[in-house]
């Protein structure tokens, strides 16, 4: 494939040139390779998520319109489509929760090769989090955000204090409104997996609703962290 076709960036089209010269092989070829692509899974109507499967759906409506437990072809397409989700925000979120248990170490001893150098910013994202900062030493107000932000995870009442402490007011009500506030990030992944295996959630509305209150989760509150205490 000519290297323009792949990708507008010249940088990369030289590169991509060099990998064809050389016999490198780039993700461009192994998507050669694939062609032609299964059609079922481009539509996103094959189902491999429990055992009795795998199931397909026929998007011309001459053969199986649900799959062996019953689901659709909306919901399995959703199922599949929540669960790439649920992935993502667990990739995202672990990145965060990494981040603030090396923040937590860093702000609890002297002996941790991380240190905080942003005292300001530090003070500013406590202070999201109703961290009492005045009078207090900077390690003092560094394990309490620690804290604060690992409850994040997998806190089981409330909703995200950074869903509240960030958007903008406006924005959080329209997710009242359509009922997607994030709870807690863990939560949210979880749930996907709950709602999407066989015999619980086959309405793929709401289905799609828990996709985009993971997504939000991640967003607001995983990533968040991460690019916070980074």
């Amino acid at each position: 494939m000519d290297p323009k076709k792949r990708s507008s960036d010249k940088a990369s089209q030289e590169m991509l040139k060099h990998t064809d010269e050389t016999g490198l092989e780039t993700a461009w070829d192994r998507f050669e390779q694939q062609e032609p692509q299964c059609g079922f899974g481009k539509l996103g109507v094959c189902c491999r998520i429990c055992t009795m499967g795998p199931c397909r759906i026929d998007p011309f409506g001459d053969g199986p319109q649900a799959g062996i437990c019953g689901a659709t072809a909306d919901t399995i397409a959703a199922r599949n489509l929540v669960r790439m989700i649920a992935g993502g925000a667990a990739a995202h979120s672990d990145h965060g929760r990494d981040v603030a248990h090396t923040f937590k170490m860093a702000a609890g001893s002297d002996s941790c090769d991380y240190m905080v150098k942003d005292e300001l910013k530090l003070r500013e994202v406590a202070a999201r989090y109703d961290i009492k900062i005045e009078g207090r030493e900077t390690k003092e107000i560094a394990g309490d955000l620690a804290d604060a932000v690992m409850a994040e995870f997998g806190k089981q009442e409330g909703t995200l204090v950074s869903a509240a402490a960030y958007p903008p007011p406006a924005r959080q009500k329209v997710w009242e409104k359509l009922g997607v506030t994030p709870r807690s990030i863990d939560r949210e992944i979880v749930e996907i997996m709950h709602r999407t295996h066989i015999g619980v959630g086959s309405d793929y509305k709401n289905l799609i609703k828990q996709g985009l209150r993971a997504c939000l989760a991640d967003g607001w509150g995983g990533s968040l962290i991460a690019t916070e205490l980074s």
